[in-house]
């Protein structure tokens, strides 16, 4: 899969040289990613929602329960999906040069329902992008929970990517400006595992890997 030609809906212009087309990078991003944001409409306007997401493949998957309003519409219409990752507050000289780093991504087009069938295997590999080694040691969903249950996938294949690094980048007139400049990074941190009261049960190595 190659994004190396963007659609009328896909092309950056805002800052065109951060942007990207490429399947390797989209894929990292949304790997990365525990919450996308989808974009759709109904009877009562445009509505923007967070929402757990995994890929697989060259699919984005979401789930949610069958009288979901949103899982109902976006069978039915094109969507946005966005995913966003801060990972720096870039401070520069002047206001009007601070930035951030980031990695974002956008898709475009339509989703689709996933069969019974897949749909068991779709949210297995959900449990394991959430946490490896989960699913084999949990009670499996029952067929009532997984009957109530509706699993989307929308392809890869209409986005892209955006992404900032480095430092600020003044106006040359700014440069000599007695102001401190540079970058204030951020990232996502794991911390320990907090054990639920009453719970007996020895921590699995794959949580103490965590």
């Amino acid at each position: 899969m190659s994004h190396a030609s963007p659609t009328p809906r896909t092309q950056v212009r805002r800052v065109a040289a951060n942007a990207a087309y490429d399947a390797a990078l989209l894929h990292a991003i949304v790997d990365a990613a525990w919450i996308c944001h989808v974009a759709f409409t109904d009877a009562h306007g445009v509505h923007c929602i967070p929402t757990a997401c995994w890929r697989d493949g060259d699919y984005l998957y979401i789930h949610g329960s069958n009288g979901s309003r949103m899982m109902k519409r976006l069978a039915e219409q094109e969507c946005c999906v966005t995913v966003t990752h801060v990972d720096g507050l870039v401070l520069a000289r002047s206001a009007f040069s601070h930035s951030m780093n980031y990695r974002s991504a956008l898709v475009y087009g339509r989703f689709e329902a996933v069969d019974a069938a897949g749909k068991r295997l779709a949210l297995e590999a959900f449990m394991d992008h959430l946490v490896p080694g989960r699913q084999a040691d949990v009670r499996p969903g029952s067929d009532k929970e997984y009957a109530a249950t509706t699993v989307l996938r929308i392809a890869l294949a209409e986005a892209a990517c955006k992404v900032r690094t480095g430092p600020p980048k003044d106006d040359e007139a700014d440069l000599e400006l007695p102001v401190w400049a540079g970058v204030l990074p951020l990232r996502e941190q794991r911390l320990a595992p907090v054990v639920d009261e009453g719970c007996a049960v020895a921590m699995p190595a794959y949580l103490q890997r965590w």
